[in-house]
């Protein structure tokens, strides 16, 4: 059997790999859509693309998710302190319409607020995508009706946000179309995607993820630079991209992103930055003063202390728990016996921001899906990660209930909730160690054992290693040590178990 890095490209994008084959859980799921497919199936014969069938199912997802809302869009935001929370079905943006601001025309970072915050705490291109939201919202009626119109405004925004990223991914690794229909099911993504304007980074992500896979290194850095505008975490990938050109020593494409990326934020930014300094910083003036919160191991810590450190002594300790993580992946990557790919250590970074930061909302699950289907496309760890995601959604909001219904104490009590951050940690734990198993033991990642070497990879897929260290600078003739017979690439007797 050749290897992947001999067995043409062609003849690998010719043979699509089949879920109901290669995964125990999708052909079991299948058999309520009539079983796995079978070996004479036609197959790209039909209008029903992969691409199309999944988008659909993206938007139909969705959709469910505005239906769960619907207890809060009657009524549970605007009367009761915590109906809203035992319907679990919060969301920030239409209490945002009038505490940003937007019910009275103010202009984000421009016009100071009344209240506690004094400027939109959010980066410049959300407040654009907020703003364009406020614009197309009817200014008739009654602030109810107009934070009503504004939520299905923006709605209809993350709808398309929603299906750019289940296409993106789709079309990311060509030879694993089928993979999108993680993202699309995700039962977490469905729940938190309308609580907050994060969709708008992930798609921008997710589209710099298809750039980078197609080769085009510049057209990358540019949409990565948009979302690092939209959201802080996406300029995280950049770490992970260097060591990983580093190893394969592709400094100019590296070069290109790098230059594309803060192109494209200096775009976005700079105006307001040198306009309405105190608007544009507020984002990170928040961020930094802002307290230990919910959903972070560091809130069980405060919470069972008598004397809990200080928000400078954590903005510290969680840097530093950061940095180290980023020493850690860096090493993995430079020692592993193969080079990982892009979409595992874009996964492992983001998810380190996500263990060791202050706080943890329930929507930044959304930052990992993709990310994750590109990973460990693999439905079983997959959906014990996304239990673990709904678990917390479902707590955060008990807990909320149990702080806001007064003396009735309606909800889950601290000592609950904090087992749901165990759980929300646990998860995402349990997946980065999966991921960094296949980091160090490549014949059981899915995506190599299939054949290929890093699909999302673009000009690190099948590129020769320049700069090693340990073990991988003295490497054996097969993928990695082990006992039995070796492995070679694309054989699919690779392992006998399961993954």
């Amino acid at each position: 059997m050749p290897s992947a890095e001999t067995t043409p490209t062609s003849v690998r994008e010719q043979d699509p790999v089949r879920p109901t084959k290669e995964d125990e859980v999708a052909a079991s799921g299948s058999e309520l859509i009539g079983g796995p497919i079978g070996r004479r199936a036609l197959l790209g014969t039909s209008w029903w693309t992969p691409v199309r069938i999944i988008a659909l199912v993206a938007i139909g997802m969705f959709a469910l998710g505005l239906v769960q809302k619907a207890p809060c869009y009657n009524g549970a935001w605007f009367f009761g302190a915590s109906s809203q929370y035992t319907h679990a079905c919060y969301s920030d943006i239409p209490h945002l319409y009038q505490g940003r601001g937007f019910a009275d025309g103010l202009v984000p970072y421009f016009d100071k607020l009344a209240g506690d915050m004094e400027y939109l705490e959010y980066p410049v291109l959300t407040g654009v995508f907020m703003e364009v939201a406020s614009w197309l919202t009817p200014g008739s009626g009654s602030i109810q009706d107009q934070e009503q119109w504004y939520w299905m405004v923006n709605a209809g925004m993350l709808m398309v946000c929603a299906a750019v990223i289940a296409v993106c991914v789709t079309r990311t690794q060509t030879r694993r179309p089928w993979d999108g229909l993680l993202v699309a099911l995700a039962p977490a993504f469905a729940l938190t995607a309308t609580i907050n304007w994060d969709l708008l980074a992930v798609a921008l992500t997710a589209a710099a993820m298809l750039m980078w896979s197609r080769g085009r290194s510049l057209a990358f850095g540019i949409l990565l630079g948009l979302a690092t505008a939209a959201k802080l975490y996406p300029v995280f990938l950049l770490g992970p991209l260097f060591v990983l050109c580093w190893r394969a020593g592709k400094w100019r494409d590296f070069g290109k992103a790098l230059v594309g990326t803060v192109f494209a934020w200096l775009v976005v930014n700079l105006p307001v930055m040198l306009l309405a300094w105190d608007g544009w910083s507020q984002f990170y003036r928040f961020s930094q003063e802002r307290g230990v919160d919910f959903g972070s191991f560091w809130l069980i810590m405060a919470q069972n202390s008598t004397d809990p450190l200080s928000t400078e002594t954590v903005n510290t300790l969680a840097t530093l728990l950061m940095l180290l993580c980023c020493a850690g992946i860096a090493a993995l990557t430079l020692t592993a016996p193969r080079r990982p790919r892009f979409a595992q250590l874009a996964f492992l970074i983001v998810a380190a921001f996500i263990l060791t930061n202050k706080v943890y909302s329930p929507q930044y699950v959304l930052w990992l899906v993709p990310l994750a289907v590109l990973a460990r496309p693999r439905w079983r760890d997959f959906l014990i990660w996304q239990a673990c995601e709904v678990a917390y959604f479902l707590g955060i909001w008990l807990y909320l209930a149990y702080t806001t219904s007064g003396d009735a104490h309606k909800g889950l009590p601290p000592d609950g909730y904090h087992w749901a951050i165990g759980l929300h940690l646990l998860g995402t734990l349990y997946l980065c160690a999966v991921v960094v198993r296949d980091i160090l033991m490549p014949e059981r990642d899915p995506v190599r054992r299939a054949g290929d070497d890093d699909p999302s990879g673009g000009v690190l897929d099948r590129a020769e290693d320049v700069f090693v260290l340990g073990p991988a600078a003295h490497p054996p003739r097969h993928a990695a040590h082990f006992d039995a017979q070796p492995v070679e690439w694309g054989s699919r007797e690779a392992t006998d178990g399961s993954l």
